[in-house]
C-alpha cells in the first residue's frame, strides 16, 4: 500500500476525484486485458489449425497476465480489501470497464483476427506511451506489457494481411468484420473526466496524438491487406464508463461461475 500512495504522490493526485480517475484507468486498462483474454480462451481446442490454437491461447494468458498486474495495482489504492480475484470474480457488469470492443463475440476466425488487430493496435500506442507515465509502477507494468503486445500485434497483423490479400471468400469475411467492428474504435480515444485528470497528472497521456498514430497505422495495414474501413461513427455505448452490449453479461456468467458457486474455495 506504500508504493500505491508513493505512486500518487509522485503523480500529483491527493484524494477525491483524482484517486478515483487513478483507479478508473488501471480498471479500464485491467478489465479489457481480462476481457479479451477470457474471448481468446473461448478459442481453445476450436482454432482453425494446431498452431493457431496455441497462439490464441499464448495471447490470452498474456492478456491475463497483463490484467492481474493492473487490477492488482488498483485495488491497493482502492483500499477495500480487494484484490486482483475479487475485482475479476466478484464485480458485476456495470462495474467493468473494459472497451466494448473487447467483450464482442468471437464470430469466425478472421472476425477474431480484426478485433485482436484493432485491439492489438490500441494497446501498442497506449503503453508506449505510459512507459514515461509520472506513475512508475504503471510505467513499469506499461513496458512488461509492451513487450507482449509487440508480439501480438505480429500476430494479428500477419493473419489480417494474408486473409485479407488471400481468396476472394477470405477477403469477403474480412471486410465483413472490418465493416462490423470500426464503429467500437471511436471509444478507443475518446477521453473522459477519468482521463483528462490523468492526462493532467502525467499518469496517462494525452490521447489526440496517439489516435492520429493509431490511425495511420491501421490505415497502412489496410492497404497491404486490399481492405477498407467505414466512416468514423460516433458510438452511443461507453464500456469504459460501465455501458456494455448485451455480451459482456453472458461471458461474466461463464467466467465467473465457479468462483461465485464456491466462494473462498482453495485448489
Amino acid at each position: 500500500m506504500k508504493a500505491a500512495l508513493t505512486a500518487i504522490a509522485a503523480a500529483g493526485a491527493s484524494a477525491g476525484p483524482q484517486r478515483q480517475a487513478h483507479i478508473e484507468c488501471l480498471l479500464r486498462l485491467g478489465d479489457t486485458s481480462l476481457v479479451l483474454g477470457q474471448r481468446l480462451g473461448e478459442w481453445i481446442g476450436h482454432a482453425p489449425a494446431l498452431e493457431e490454437d496455441l497462439g490464441l491461447a499464448n495471447l490470452g494468458l498474456d492478456l491475463i497476465g497483463q490484467a492481474r498486474l493492473l487490477l492488482s495495482y488498483a485495488g491497493e489504492l482502492e483500499g477495500q480489501g480487494r484484490d486482483e480475484d475479487s475485482l475479476a470474480f466478484l464485480r458485476d457488469a456495470p462495474q467493468f470497464r473494459n472497451l466494448t470492443l473487447a467483450e464482442q463475440p468471437n464470430g469466425d476466425f478472421g472476425h477474431t483476427i480484426v478485433r485482436q488487430w484493432l485491439i492489438d493496435g490500441w494497446q501498442l500506442q497506449l503503453y508506449d506511451a505510459l512507459q514515461g507515465s509520472s506513475d512508475a509502477r504503471l510505467g513499469a507494468i506499461a513496458a512488461k506489457a509492451l513487450k507482449e503486445t509487440r508480439y501480438h500485434y505480429r500476430f494479428s497483423r500477419g493473419w489480417l494481411v494474408r486473409l485479407g490479400d488471400g481468396t476472394a471468400e477470405s477477403q469477403r469475411r474480412m471486410q465483413a468484420a472490418i465493416d462490423g467492428l470500426w464503429r467500437f474504435t471511436a471509444e478507443f480515444f475518446t477521453a473522459d473526466e477519468s482521463e483528462r485528470l490523468m492526462a493532467q497528472a502525467g499518469v496517462m497521456p494525452q490521447l489526440p496524438p496517439l489516435a492520429n498514430n493509431w490511425l495511420a497505422q491501421a490505415e497502412a495495414d489496410l492497404e497491404e491487406a486490399t481492405l477498407g474501413h467505414p466512416p468514423a461513427v460516433p458510438y452511443p455505448w461507453q464500456g469504459k464508463q460501465g455501458v456494455h452490449s448485451e455480451h459482456l453479461g453472458h461471458l461474466l456468467a461463464h467466467m465467473q461461475h465457479l468462483p461465485r458457486t464456491y466462494p473462498g474455495a482453495k485448489w
